[in-house]
């Protein structure tokens, strides 16, 4: 992928995440939640935003990527306002399967109950 798109992508994800949490003022809408990846089209119709969640909470997740849908056009409408782009992309949000598994794992590993070795073997 070129600069040009890495650098699109970085300041999409910078300005989501602005909006999301400091212009958006829903109450659904967790602390937890962060944006994890950012992938716009070659031709900047489209755009692929990867939502996760600090929590194996999923139907909240499904509640909030619900809601993020739901106000696509106020979200497109502060992204404008931000940032100068030749189209302003139509926005699908999913969730970060990558991410949740690694929450998944690391509460497995908190949970493991390892006692405590001898070091001198």
């Amino acid at each position: 992928m070129s600069v040009r798109f890495d650098r699109a992508n970085s300041e999409i994800q910078r300005c989501l995440s602005d909006i999301i949490f400091n212009k958006m003022n829903d109450p659904r809408i967790d602390s937890l939640l962060y944006i994890s990846e950012v992938n716009v089209s070659p031709d900047f119709r489209y755009c692929k935003v990867k939502v996760a969640y600090d929590s194996d909470n999923r139907e909240k997740l499904n509640e909030i990527i619900a809601v993020l849908q739901k106000s696509e056009g106020f979200i497109k409408k502060e992204l404008a306002q931000m940032v100068k782009m030749p189209h302003m992309p139509k926005f699908e949000f999913v969730i970060d399967k990558g991410a949740n598994a690694a929450i998944r794992i690391n509460e497995i590993l908190k949970n493991l109950d390892i006692p405590a070795g001898d070091d001198d073997e």
